[in-house]
């Protein structure tokens, strides 16, 4: 359980079937405790990785419209971030750093959460025109914590990343442009084994890095998951580094299940025990 109380505003796509973006990110935060007031972009029926879906993506004034309905509720002040993730439109990304400069006006210690979806190796960019320059140069200098993959921090950096030393002059080369705390998803180099997949946290000059068995599948939402964690468990404990744990321990338990389930879709419901006690911890190490 939560040791304190927490309120999180979550502004990402929404589906009904499956488990990406705040399908992904909603039920492991309200596990652990936390109150989320999610404001969707899009209104799916399935996710789009199916190649065939039904649904809605919402306008940019509908988010202003719900975010706006939460600021007159008097809430605000009592935020402690914002978490977003795919953005349907450059349109749709500047309602939500307008959001995220309401609730920074009315709480100046809540953080921003940006996971800059781009692309993936081997996919490219996959995201519509001006959305990747759109989180490089307005989103991500005024977010307090980003949690890209591989190829989106190479992109956003135009560093390429190889081994160990690069991936931090990558980190760092972010970080200079805005958010202080960088959790690098999916990260491979030349020293990672073949059945390996790393993460790399940074804050305050300290890097710290976690190996999880990379496991055979690949599923939708595991990112939006990840990044959901992390933030969490980075509220909690006020340091990367735990957060980077708790966040990893719990991703890789749930891909576990998945697995086992032989599922396409995440299992956040079916394995939730992972969100809150998860089966296999995982240790970082100062690096």
């Amino acid at each position: 359980m939560a040791r304190v109380s927490l309120n999180i505003l979550s502004i990402q796509s929404w589906v009904a079937y499956g488990h990406v973006g705040n399908a992904s990110a909603i039920f492991p935060l309200q596990r652990l405790g936390a109150e989320v007031w999610g404001v969707h972009t899009v209104q799916f029926s399935n996710h789009t990785g199916y190649g065939a879906w039904r649904g809605q993506v919402f306008g940019a004034d509908l988010i202003r419209e719900c975010v706006t309905g939460i600021e007159e509720r008097g809430v605000l002040p009592r935020c402690d971030a914002v978490l977003s993730g795919y953005l349907g439109s450059a349109e749709i990304g500047a309602a939500v750093r307008d959001a995220v400069l309401k609730v920074k006006a009315a709480n100046p210690k809540a953080l921003w959460c940006c996971d800059p979806v781009i692309g993936d190796t081997g996919r490219g960019v996959f995201v519509r025109p001006g959305i990747p320059e759109f989180l490089r140069d307005q989103a991500l200098p005024a977010a307090d914590i980003a949690t890209p993959n591989q190829f989106e921090l190479e992109w956003l950096t135009g560093q390429a990343i190889t081994s160990l030393d690069t991936a931090k002059a990558a980190i760092t080369a972010l970080q200079a442009k805005g958010p202080r705390i960088v959790l690098l998803t999916s990260l491979r180099t030349e020293a990672t084994g073949e059945d390996e997949i790393e993460l790399l946290a940074a804050e305050g000059g300290g890097f710290w890095r976690l190996r999880t068995p990379m496991l055979p599948l690949s599923v939708n939402g595991a990112g939006d998951a990840i990044a959901a964690l992390f933030l969490f468990h980075r509220l909690q404990s006020g340091a990367a580094a735990p957060a980077l744990e708790a966040a990893a321990s719990s991703i890789f338990g749930l891909l576990s299940q998945t697995l086992a389930a032989g599922a396409r879709e995440l299992q956040v419901v079916a394995a939730q025990a992972e969100i809150t006690a998860p089966t296999r911890r995982f240790r970082a190490e100062a690096c």
